[in-house]
């Protein structure tokens, strides 16, 4: 019987050489790819310096240059005022308010200030005055808050379960603040004040929304006739329940008063019932009173114009400051254009 030398079989188990050998070089290479990222980036950068450095003389001139003259030109320049008012539209007249603002703001792009006398009511040369008329609104937590709660009260209990509040505040926009803030940019300070009878009454002599506010007051003076019927009917209980308690009083004790008790006790009851009624009575009122104040008007003024507007101000808007950014933005794509050709007629021999 031979022996049979056995056939070495190919090992299972991973040769842990090669494998930290494999993870040596991924990190070899990602290191050596952060590193010419890096060199990359280093390069860029010493790049830029040494032109900065080549034409250092020409950034400084066209900086003095860019500063002299924009300090000329912001003091020669005519002076802009903006002024401001807050209103608070009634009736959905905000989507109204919008478009004439825009409507408003085109026109005085497009210098037509014929068209824009005649929308204002004011004179061509005041017209002419107005540089720009914008829009804003604003709204804090609170203004958030009452906005919800004045949105939930109109829905059903299945749609109140599905929408909270941080859903409503994705879909809150600039339509649903209630103030809003409209500014007037112009070289006239005056000019604001005599725009503001027009732009309140552009929405104020809409038939559409006179015609909401006429049912909105028929509305409260019906419920306000209503709250008045019921308190003159508690008045009216509450004097009945009184006269029965004085007589139940002045009732003799003959036997037992266990009846006489309870009837005047339930007589209390009733009346504490009457009473709470009325608190709820004249909150209600009240609430009705500041709501027949709050919708008097289609659009309620918070803050007029000012008779004169604030002149604008600030080094953000100065001539002294953007135009050497823009002489140095200019020079710097020029230089930059001239090195690019020497780079390429270089390349291309």
């Amino acid at each position: 019987m031979s022996n049979q030398v056995p056939t070495p079989q190919p090992s299972e188990e991973i040769d842990l050489g090669q494998l930290f050998q494999l993870i040596g070089n991924a990190f070899k290479k990602l290191f050596n790819f952060i590193g010419s990222i890096i060199k990359g980036i280093f390069g860029i950068i010493i790049s830029f310096l040494l032109f900065t450095q080549k034409h250092f003389l020409k950034f400084v001139i066209a900086f003095l240059i860019g500063a002299i003259g924009g300090y000329f030109i912001d003091k020669y320049k005519t002076p802009k005022y903006i002024s401001s008012m807050v209103v608070e539209p009634n009736f959905n007249s905000v989507q109204q308010l919008y478009n004439n603002i825009d409507f408003y703001n085109d026109l005085a792009g497009a210098r037509d200030s014929t068209a824009l006398a005649s929308a204002l009511n004011i004179s061509v040369n005041d017209a002419a005055s107005i540089k720009r008329l914008y829009l804003d609104s604003y709204s804090d937590e609170n203004q958030k808050l009452k906005s919800f709660d004045n949105f939930i009260k109109g829905l059903d209990t299945t749609t109140i379960k599905a929408i909270d509040y941080e859903a409503y505040l994705k879909n809150f926009n600039s339509l649903d603040a209630r103030f809003h803030k409209i500014s007037i940019e112009s070289t006239n300070s005056y000019v604001a004040k005599k725009a503001q009878p027009a732009i309140i009454g552009s929405i104020a002599t809409n038939d559409y929304f006179k015609l909401q506010k006429k049912i909105n007051d028929k509305n409260i003076e019906l419920k306000s006739e209503v709250y008045q019927q019921q308190l003159r009917e508690i008045d009216s209980l509450q004097k009945l329940y009184k006269t029965i308690l004085v007589k139940e009083a002045d009732k003799p004790i003959q036997g037992t008063n266990i009846n006489l008790a309870a009837n005047g006790t339930s007589s209390q009851n009733k009346e504490l019932t009457l009473l709470k009624e009325r608190d709820v009575l004249k909150f209600n009122m009240v609430a009705l009173n500041n709501e027949r104040a709050n919708k008097a008007t289609i659009l309620n003024v918070i803050s007029d114009f000012p008779t004169r507007g604030v002149k604008i101000k600030g080094i953000w808007k100065s001539y002294k400051f953007l135009l050497p950014l823009a002489l140095l933005g200019l020079v710097l794509a020029l230089l930059s254009v001239l090195e690019l050709n020497k780079y390429l007629k270089r390349y291309k021999g």
